[in-house]
């Protein structure tokens, strides 16, 4: 049969694409549905992808404006932003990226359907677009269709002054001014691209901490960065109302006192997180369960309880990350395939592109601690790092996390330059269960941001730093 399958994977997103190249590489007939006109799903279209591009223009930006002179760099002329390039230049990279995943398909020969995928039972799925309709059959689905920002009571998005971060990556011009209501991950990254480039920012935060589901000192090293952009942040504050008011977006919260206060700015931004994504799926066909908040209900093997339908990505429980979402991609292809993969979710690392980078991997020192999970500290500053200081880059610090009796790397949280590249060299670490003696008596190159954990290594095992 034309549209006969042995598996469909419903979404394009790192998950999706990931799954399905790898189960045409064990030899499978696959298709791939994405409801929308191009391929890659949140993160290459509205998300990790084009927010990144934003991310390192306007660190060029505020570098050209806050450390040339120093460097011994002098601009000819006033220095001065092309909001309208700006933007080109991060759709140009999205383009690109989407372009790469358009030819992967074809390489891998996987058939792709665009429209709309909704369960007509277990074998059989319906695609519809605007113009055409078909109908595809499978012996095994994987539902991979991501997220979209989730809000609040009294919060209600127009996508025109109250927006999400999709809608901040494509403003017709520069804000003045910009209120962003979460100090997650996203909003402390769309906050730093809007007031590297001159926008005058305020985080409104419910809990204490800047990242809270994060190591609770690397939010309180990002919140004095944060600060020396001008970024207003407001923790222990509820939002209670956004209202827009045609020119502006009025804000109405309650302080850590209580006491209501109401302000204003050009644009509010919606970042409380992300709700799992499953409207028009018509579950209900396959009888497949799905939890209160929505998500996908699955077993260790990523499976729902009906078992030729498999689930992925942030439509399931966990961290919602592109990278968790392809290995599970990779996982199913290979479980379906019979196969007996794993992934360790202990060790998925988390990163926040601000700068300084904050990364993580393991457990953070709250947890330790509620676990009541004896450890050590190891803690190494940048400022004390040859290479941070060859380039100016000396906010932040390394802390490990370390078992005194057998030396197991219980946790490595890491705010600096080039965080999330570094943390992969403790992620491996940690996979093959390398012991911090281990990790400091390995040769480093000097001078390098990694030193800065060779150090922090020593430290937790009783002895000094070495290295500067």
């Amino acid at each position: 049969m034309e549209n006969q399958y042995d598996v469909v994977f419903i979404g394009s997103g790192p998950g999706g694409y990931t799954g399905a190249i790898r189960a045409s590489q064990l030899g499978y007939k696959v298709a791939i549905v994405e409801k929308y006109s191009t391929l890659g799903g949140t993160c290459t279209n509205v998300g990790c992808i084009p927010a990144k591009a934003l991310l390192d223009s306007t660190e060029h930006y505020h570098q050209a404006r806050e450390q040339f002179k120093t460097h011994g760099i002098n601009l000819n002329g006033e220095l001065s932003l092309d909001f309208t390039q700006f933007i080109k230049r991060k759709s140009g990279v999205v383009r690109q990226n989407t372009a790469g995943l358009i030819y992967l398909m074809k390489k891998n020969k996987i058939d792709v359907y665009q429209g709309l995928g909704s369960f007509i039972d277990k074998k059989c799925l319906k695609v519809k677009s605007t113009d055409q309709e078909s109908i595809l059959n499978g012996k095994y689905f994987v539902i991979a269709t991501g997220s979209k920002p989730s809000s609040i009571p009294g919060v209600t998005i127009d996508k025109k002054r109250i927006i999400t971060s999709t809608e901040s990556l494509s403003l017709p011009a520069q804000p003045k001014s910009m209120i962003i209501i979460g100090g997650g991950v996203i909003g402390v990254e769309l906050a730093s691209v809007y007031a590297r480039i001159g926008t005058d920012v305020t985080i409104i935060e419910y809990t204490d901490s800047l990242i809270p589901t994060m190591d609770r000192e690397m939010g309180k090293s990002l919140y004095k960065s944060l600060s020396k952009l001008n970024i207003k942040i407001l923790l222990g504050s509820k939002v209670q109302s956004a209202v827009n008011m045609g020119d502006n977006a009025s804000v109405k919260y309650l302080d850590k006192d209580g006491t209501a206060i109401e302000i204003a700015a050009d644009y509010c931004l919606v970042a409380v997180g992300r709700r799992a994504y499953t409207d028009g799926l018509n579950l209900q066909a396959t009888g497949v369960e799905t939890a209160k908040n929505g998500k996908v209900v699955v077993n260790k093997q990523l499976q729902t309880n009906v078992p030729n339908i498999y689930a992925i990505g942030d439509v399931i429980e966990g961290p919602m990350l592109a990278h968790k979402a392809e290995d599970e991609g990779t996982f199913v292809a290979e479980i379906i395939n019979g196969q007996k993969p794993h992934i360790n979710y202990n060790l998925i690392p988390g990163v926040v592109y601000t700068w300084p980078e904050v990364a993580a991997v393991g457990a953070t020192e709250e947890q330790l601690k509620e676990q009541g999970i004896e450890y050590r500290t190891g803690k190494f500053p940048y400022s004390a790092s040859a290479r941070a200081r060859a380039s100016m880059d000396t906010d932040g610090f390394v802390k490990v996390l370390v078992s005194p009796k057998y030396g197991e790397v219980l946790g490595v949280h890491i705010i600096g330059p080039r965080a999330a590249d570094v943390i992969a060299q403790s992620v491996v670490g940690m996979e093959y269960e390398v012991t911090a003696e281990d990790m400091f008596r390995i040769s480093y190159a000097h001078p390098t941001y990694s030193e800065a954990l060779k150090d922090a290594y020593l430290m937790a095992s009783g002895q000094g730093a070495i290295n500067i």
